[in-house]
């Protein structure tokens, strides 16, 4: 991680646009090229963060992704910016657009594309990652019609499968979300756990496993 100091910050950020922010201040800045900057700052004096700072995190997680040929954004540098308290990631994003994106939209998604992502989720489990914020709007379906990643800060990676309590876990954190849960969920969710269960590491029952989450 890089020192950088706030006024080369500052000429870094110059033309950027404010994607978001709370409270505190700015979290994502999209730059006049097309590049990103996003903010971490740490939200309490003792934390795991002081340790491994969630910009390192999101950083090692690329490279984690890559070594599992997961499409994801791509790093070109990390800095701490003192005056501001501030670590911040800029990187390249990953072209596409996102499932949220696709499935809102005029046409209606094909039903093509709920398989592609139970498939994908299911490689995602086989291949060990468990990314805790699995949504709709973090998945990118790429130019080249290539699932991945974005905002990838709190997912983790194992070298093994995820074990079934965590994969269950997984589908509980996705289904939070109601724009996304009708699109998971049509007919009763079967056409999506059972394409799940088709490529999934473990057994599964299809069926079951959506009656289970519904």
């Amino acid at each position: 991680m890089q020192k950088l100091d706030y006024a080369d910050y500052q000429v870094l950020r110059q033309g950027a646009q404010v994607i978001e922010a709370d409270g505190h201040g700015e979290k994502v800045l999209l730059l006049p090229n097309g590049d990103f900057l996003k903010l971490f700052r740490r939200k309490r004096m003792i934390t795991s963060a002081a340790l491994f700072p969630y910009a390192q995190r999101f950083a090692s997680n690329t490279v984690a992704l890559r070594n599992r040929d997961i499409p994801c954004p791509q790093i070109l540098a990390i800095y701490r910016v003192v005056e501001i308290e501030r670590d911040v990631v800029h990187y390249a994003p990953l072209p596409g657009d996102t499932l949220r994106q696709r499935i809102t939209g005029a046409t209606p998604p094909p039903r093509a594309l709920l398989t592609q992502f139970a498939t994908f989720v299911a490689e995602l489990h086989a291949r060990g990652v468990y990314f805790r914020s699995l949504h709709l709007g973090n998945v990118v379906v790429t130019p080249d019609d290539e699932l991945g990643l974005i905002d990838i800060a709190d997912l983790r990676t194992y070298p093994w499968a995820l074990r079934k309590s965590l994969c269950l876990r997984n589908f509980q954190h996705m289904l939070r979300y109601e724009e996304d849960r009708n699109w998971l969920m049509q007919d009763g969710g079967l056409p999506f756990f059972q394409a799940y269960a088709e490529q999934a590491s473990h057994r599964w029952d299809g069926e079951q496993l959506a009656q289970r989450l519904v």
